[in-house]
């Protein structure tokens, strides 16, 4: 099997190995996973090794929305020059979840995909940034998809919100669930990854394994190694929910 090892966007070298770190190449490619750093891809990236052949790229594209955004487009456009554009573009990674509904180690599914910060403060409080006339803050993936994500991962579905600033208290944590009572996790990318792919007119999916809880930081709480390990059980069976997947479905 040749995989491909990247930093960020940029080829580093290309091997044969089985597993290993690396974007998945083998066929042509049909769905770029974007993760933010490179531990997310990698445990994305031993499940792909695992179903070889099924045209699934992931990429370590940058923490936070703008990051995500211009690291996927990047990684899109350069597809599209190569003529093998993706059809299907997946946020993934870790990220807090709200208790009780999303306890650490769960997975979440995004049937929802909303930025929780670009607004405004007002002295009636904050305003999302639609409510001021433009922009948008929200994208809704398919939901066949969700739906067959969800059933084969078991994964809750619900909102997933991105924010630039990770929640660090319990006030914020409640003023997020109150505007956004669907929300189940947070984290710093799908807004940015869903923004890229809306661009190129492609669908998104978001899924995320639940690291910590959202709330006051309790680095001593948090399971990263578990939720690492736990992205990487659900791609060995989300992988063959993207390969068969269309957008007619």
């Amino acid at each position: 099997m040749v995989v491909q090892v990247r930093e960020g966007l940029r080829l580093l070298t290309s091997y044969d190995a089985t597993p290993g770190p690396a974007t998945h190449t083998t066929g042509p490619s049909r769905v770029l996973v974007a993760t933010a750093v490179p531990a997310e891809r990698d445990a994305v990236a031993r499940a792909l090794a695992e179903h070889p052949g099924t045209g699934v790229d992931v990429l370590a594209v940058g923490v936070g929305p703008a990051a995500a955004a211009a690291g996927t487009a990047t990684a899109l456009a350069r597809a599209d020059a190569a003529g093998r554009p993706y059809r299907l573009v997946v946020s993934a990674g870790i990220g807090g979840g709200f208790q009780p509904d999303a306890p650490v180690g769960s997975l979440v599914v995004a049937d929802e995909i909303t930025v929780a910060d670009l607004g405004a403060e007002t002295g009636d409080g904050f305003l999302p940034v639609t409510e001021l006339g433009f922009g948008a803050v929200t994208h809704r993936p398919p939901p066949s998809l969700v739906r067959g994500a969800a059933d084969a991962t078991g994964a809750a579905s619900g909102t997933v919100l991105t924010v630039s600033t990770v929640t660090g208290s319990a006030a914020r944590a409640a003023a997020l669930r109150l505007r956004h009572p669907r929300a189940l996790a947070e984290a710093m990318e799908g807004f940015g990854v869903a923004e890229a792919a809306a661009l190129h007119a492609l669908p998104v999916l978001e899924v995320r394994a639940v690291s910590n809880a959202v709330g006051p930081r309790d680095r001593d709480a948090w399971r990263i190694g578990a939720a690492l390990s736990a992205l990487t059980e659900a791609f060995g069976k989300l992988t063959p929910v993207l390969e068969s997947w269309n957008d007619h479905d």
